[in-house]
């Protein structure tokens, strides 16, 4: 290698070595001009983050001091899971499933007809009392209960009510170990969280807990008894959003104190319809089940007539027939009077237009059974009627209710 070789190598060399140096200060100034940019830049920055970076220091510190400004923190934490399933043990075994068994076929077999659930509610000596709904042991021959161990005992029907679809079972005691406590559903509000338990489907679903609030309070569902296709009754009750299928009517609705606040009723419910099951409250229920376990039957106010709304007649009959003045449009018309009645002996007739009861105006058929309902038998009222066009006023005594009537 010659001379000019030898310089050239160590030339390059020399070069190389240069550059390294060069590379190596340039990197190390753009690492600390790269870590003051975080540092500058972080706390902006950290907002964006899924995640706390506070890894303590002053700002910890300065935490603390807010914290012991304002009082000690307290992490509380409810566990609902808990108080359902707590709930569920103590009221469970007092849900039952009632078993509505007919006579059918050639040889007049009995046969299961259909099931329901049902609330033992009461037990006394060696009996125990069950509450469920009419449509449940409507028709049947022979009634059974279902206990939360798939032990079948017979009922007795004591009696039911066709109008608030209530019915009070009687079973033996011996096998009860559960019964079921009311609450106040007048106190219920919308937006509380409650469990419905009954059987939905049959048996085989058995004790099946649901779910959810109170919807509503007060709700009107219009109920025709007798199939004439009018409304006899407006049954108050509660909506919730907790499943109720077919097979939980006369089920409980329990809050979360465990009482039961409503019996379940899937035959004022609306099958079509998803997300509201209505319940008849217990409030409601109570004195039609004392009724029933006591007189086998509702002991309501009775006046004896057939009514008719008056706002579902021709304006023509309303003048030319009952020659009612042009501005009277609401009242009940006496259809007929049940002779030796409390309203045959009031002196009402047929085709009288009764326009007040009880100092209230009345507006139509079910206007007057909501005030007549709320008196008790033996009560003398005051109404005014209009008879020929005449506005007149009658007292009557109230006797005791024949199923329907007025």
């Amino acid at each position: 290698m010659g001379y000019y070789d030898q310089d050239y190598e160590n030339y390059n060399a020399k070069r190389q070595k240069g550059n390294r140096g060069g590379w190596f200060l340039a990197g190390l100034v753009g690492a600390v001009l790269g870590g003051l940019l975080m540092l500058f830049a972080f706390p902006a920055f950290s907002n964006f983050l899924p995640y706390d970076m506070n890894l303590g220091g002053e700002d910890d510190q300065q935490q603390e001091g807010t914290a012991e400004s304002t009082g000690p923190v307290k992490n509380v934490a409810v566990n609902v899971n808990t108080a359902i399933t707590g709930i569920v043990d103590d009221v469970s075994e007092a849900v039952v499933g009632v078993v509505n068994l007919q006579e059918a076929g050639f040889w007049n077999e009995t046969g299961e007809a259909g099931t329901g659930s049902g609330v033992i509610y009461k037990q006394e000596g060696e009996n125990a009392f069950v509450v469920t709904n009419h449509h449940v042991i409507a028709d049947a021959s022979q009634v059974e209960i279902s206990l939360s161990d798939g032990t079948r005992v017979p009922a007795e029907i004591l009696g039911s009510d066709v109008l608030t679809d209530l019915a009070v079972l009687r079973v033996d005691s011996e096998k009860i170990t559960k019964v079921a406590q009311f609450g106040d559903s007048d106190k219920v509000k919308p937006g509380e969280p409650v469990i419905a338990i009954g059987n939905p489907l049959g048996l085989q679903f058995s004790g099946s807990v649901t779910q959810g609030i109170i919807s509503g309070t007060e709700r009107a569902i219009p109920i025709d008894e007798n199939g004439d296709g009018l409304v006899d009754w407006n049954a108050e009750v509660l909506q919730t959003d907790a499943a109720i299928n077919p097979g939980n009517s006369g089920g409980a609705l329990i809050n979360m104190d465990g009482k039961v606040i409503g019996i379940n009723s899937m035959k004022i419910a609306q099958a079509a319809v998803e997300g509201i099951g209505l319940s008849i409250p217990a409030n409601h229920a109570i004195p039609i089940i004392e009724d029933l376990e006591n007189y086998s039957e509702v002991r309501r106010p009775y006046m004896g007539i057939g009514m008719r709304s008056l706002n579902e007649v021709s304006s023509y009959h309303k003048q030319q027939t009952l020659k009612l003045p042009e501005d009277t449009n609401n009242g009940v018309i006496v259809m007929s009077v049940a002779p030796i009645s409390p309203a045959a002996q009031a002196g009402l007739q047929e085709f009288d237009v009764i326009t007040e009861f009880a100092g209230e105006e009345i507006k139509d058929i079910i206007d007057l059974r909501k005030i007549l309902y709320t008196k008790n038998v033996g009560d003398t009222v005051e109404f005014n009627f209009y008879r020929n066009g005449e506005k007149q006023k009658g007292k009557m005594k109230l006797g005791e209710e024949d199923m329907l009537g007025g």
